[in-house]
C-alpha cells in the first residue's frame, strides 16, 4: 500500500501532464508506514526530475521511454537520507497509453520500490495505478494507492 498526501499527488500529476506528449518522471521519498508491513509506504515528498532518455531510434524516444539519471537518483537519495527518509518509489507517465507497466518497465524496475504509472491522454491524467515488482522479476502486482491528507 502506498499513501500519498493530496498536495503531493497533485504536484506529481501537474508535472506529468506538463511533460505530455513525452513521458515525464520523478522520485517518491518517504518512510515505511507500518514497520510490520514492508509494503506499506507513506510518501513525504515528490522529487520532480527531467526525463534523461536519449532517443535511440524513432521507436524508442521520450514519447515512450523515460530515464532518471543516476545523478538525479543519488541527489534524491541524499535528500531523503538528510531528512531521515528513503526512496520509496518512482513515478512516470504513459502518454496516450494505459497506466499499466510495459515490458520495458519490468526490465528496468527494482524490487522493493513502488512504481506509480499515470495514463496521460491528450495532456490530462486519466488513470493512476501503483505497482510492485514481484520477487521473481516476472511481472508486477498492483498495490493499493491511497491519496489523502
Amino acid at each position: 500500500m502506498l499513501t500519498i498526501p493530496k498536495t503531493l499527488f497533485d504536484k506529481m500529476i501537474r508535472h506529468l501532464e506538463a511533460g505530455y506528449p513525452e513521458e515525464a518522471c520523478g522520485i517518491l521519498i518517504g518512510e515505511l508506514d507500518d514497520p510490520g508491513h514492508p509494503n506499506a509506504r507513506r510518501v513525504h515528498d515528490v522529487i520532480l526530475v527531467a526525463n534523461a532518455w536519449d532517443e535511440v531510434n524513432p521507436r524508442e524516444g521520450r514519447h515512450n521511454r523515460y530515464l532518471i539519471s543516476p545523478d538525479e537518483y543519488i541527489r534524491a537519495d541524499h535528500e531523503a537520507n538528510r531528512r531521515g527518509l528513503e526512496v520509496v518509489g518512482v513515478f512516470h507517465s504513459h502518454p496516450d497509453h494505459p497506466s499499466q507497466p510495459s515490458e520495458t518497465d519490468r526490465q528496468q524496475a527494482w524490487p522493493g520500490l513502488s512504481y506509480v504509472i499515470v495514463s496521460v491522454r491528450e495532456g490530462k491524467a486519466t488513470t493512476v495505478q501503483s505497482w510492485l515488482l514481484r520477487g521473481e522479476r516476472d511481472g508486477f502486482d498492483e498495490e493499493a494507492l491511497i491519496v489523502g491528507n
